[in-house]
């Protein structure tokens, strides 16, 4: 007796990644294929999101966006729906970090960090739901952080930002959920992770004070590492399968114990 070949747990189903070209949302992508997907991922700058869907493979596509810009989402869509047919998951991804306490923060860098990790989301999420409504439901997955749920002194507007994203997300899981939409709504709270963001805001520091923060932030994770862009990517793709059908307004932490 034969047993039937595996499915993949999102065959044939397709997502809509920002910030895919690298990171987290790279690995999202890469898991999300590895399951049976199509994927379309968006990033600012062209050759980044070239480079990553040559990698990706015949399964990916991409395009440029901007997610702070209001009118670039329905044309993201529409590129989805021209190219795949259908958005069936969402993740809203991108995001930025710079490390400054609140007496050191500018007013661009607040203004900055606040459009792209939470007005952003806001765009994303509010137009997934007009697509997804219409079209049978869907997941969207919003990337939030431990920094969402505690607060780090040099970290205000990232703070601040993934904070109002993990209740953004509540407030419309409840709303579709009782709208009978069919759309869950959650988010993803990674601690430290191996990405570029992460390297990024801390090459920001002078050496000397960078490989202090890495190694006091090691000691408060009790598995001793951060975390690899797969293990985070793993409950993403979870959330957005039907094995989380029944999970929607959640927080799901990924931290190595971190926050315990």
């Amino acid at each position: 007796m034969h047993s039937k070949p595996r499915v993949g747990r999102v065959q044939d189903r397709v997502a809509l990644i920002t910030g895919g070209a690298r990171g987290l949302g790279y690995a999202a992508a890469e898991a999300l294929i590895a399951e049976g997907a199509r994927v379309m991922i968006t990033d600012l700058k062209a050759g980044d999101v070239e480079a990553a869907v040559a990698q990706l493979g015949p399964s990916a596509a991409g395009r440029v966006q901007d997610v702070t810009e209001r009118a670039s989402w329905p044309r993201v869509f529409d590129a989805v729906l021209a190219r795949f047919g259908r958005v069936d998951i969402v993740v809203n991804n991108a995001g930025v970090a710079n490390l400054a306490s609140i007496e050191q923060i500018s007013d661009a860098d607040w203004a900055r960090t606040i459009d792209i990790n939470l007005n952003a989301v806001y765009l994303g999420t509010q137009a997934a739901v007009e697509r997804m409504k219409h079209s049978g439901g869907g997941s969207i997955v919003n990337i939030a952080s431990i920094e969402g749920l505690v607060g780090e002194a040099a970290l205000p507007a990232y703070n601040a930002s993934k904070g109002a994203v993990r209740l953004l997300s509540k407030s419309t899981a409840i709303h579709c959920a009782r709208s009978g939409y069919g759309i869950r709504v959650n988010s993803v709270c990674p601690g430290f992770a191996e990405t570029q963001m992460v390297s990024g805001a801390l090459a920001a520091l002078e050496p000397e004070q960078a490989q202090q923060f890495a190694a006091v932030t090691l000691q408060r994770i009790p598995m001793g590492r951060f975390a690899k862009p797969s293990e985070i990517a793993a409950v993403v793709l979870f959330l957005a399968s039907d094995d989380a059908s029944y999970v929607t307004g959640a927080d799901f932490v990924v931290d190595g114990g971190m926050t315990a």
